[in-house]
């Protein structure tokens, strides 16, 4: 089976689950919530204090302030894996759902007024992973032919534009707050590394060049200042996965300088911090964390 395919899957995991924050002006590393079950891949709404995050293949928000926990309604989309974006306004979240016709990744887009999913991508596998500042264009890595690569479309559908071909998984694909570039991750020189290109697939640029590392996801802040993404010893993974369970880094750097330093050290991997979750000031991000249940 696909490394890919057993990756993105709607997983269950034996976890507790920890939902953390990383406060970049303070270096402070805060808990805030324990769950006894697998929860994935936080989101920080616009209102400061709201996160948004999957479990069991559904959609829930956390208030920080509160400690409430709702889920979304996502209407038939029930088995959403940890590839979920909002719109730029907030009031749409578009999901990787398994369709039950194949069990495949779609991308879906889904008011939260109404709670009722447009699908946007007919062809499978397609993982979602990012949404232009201007709300026009989604994102995603997709298997076409046996290469995955990274493609953009309308938000409302229609065709899609392939702009890697390298060979090898390209994954990740994020916009920058700025609507210039996307970011991403390829495995092209033999490791994962993180990248960087025009949002019409030109100049494809390498930004990170760790020789011992598997770099994954990166993030960048709603200012345009920072980048966080996640990283794996290389000798723990396949280049072209990213699983659970594992010791791992979350890593911040310049969107301009490949110089890094890391933030966090903890056990997690797959579900720690998949899509971007920094806060709308810039001032912190989400992760989630995991212990194994004994």
């Amino acid at each position: 089976m696909n490394v890919l395919t057993t990756k993105r899957e709607v997983e269950e995991r034996d976890v507790i689950s920890v939902l953390e924050l990383f406060n970049i002006k303070t270096n402070e590393r805060t808990a805030v919530a324990t769950f006894d079950e697998l929860i994935e891949a936080p989101n920080w709404l616009k209102d400061g204090k709201t996160l948004l995050f999957n479990g069991h293949g559904k959609l829930y928000t956390y208030n920080l302030e509160t400690q409430e926990r709702r889920e979304v309604n996502t209407g038939f989309c029930t088995q959403c894996n940890n590839d979920h974006v909002l719109s730029p306004n907030h009031d749409k979240v578009a999901v990787s759902h398994h369709t039950i016709e194949d069990g495949q990744s779609r991308v879906y887009v889904i008011p939260f007024a109404t709670g009722k999913p447009e699908l946007i991508t007919p062809i499978a596998p397609s993982y979602l992973h990012g949404w232009s500042p201007d709300g026009k264009t989604l994102a995603y890595c997709a298997e076409r032919n046996g290469e995955y690569d990274i493609y953009t479309i309308s938000a409302c559908g229609g065709e899609e534009t392939r702009l890697t071909t390298a060979e090898g998984l390209n994954d990740g694909c994020e916009f920058s707050p700025c609507g210039n570039y996307i970011w991403f991750n390829s495995v092209r020189t033999g490791l994962m590394q993180i990248w960087r290109m025009r949002t019409d697939g030109s100049e494809q640029t390498q930004m990170t060049f760790d020789e011992n590392s598997d770099s994954w996801f990166a993030h960048v802040s709603p200012d345009g200042k920072h980048v966080v993404y996640i990283s794996y010893n290389k000798n723990d993974i396949n280049p072209g996965d990213h699983p659970a369970n594992k010791n791992v880094e979350i890593r911040m750097m310049s969107p301009e300088e490949g110089e890094y330093k890391t933030l966090v050290k903890l056990f997690g991997g797959q579900g720690t911090i998949n899509v971007n979750s920094w806060s709308p000031d810039s001032s912190k991000f989400a992760f989630v964390s995991y212990r194994l249940k004994k």
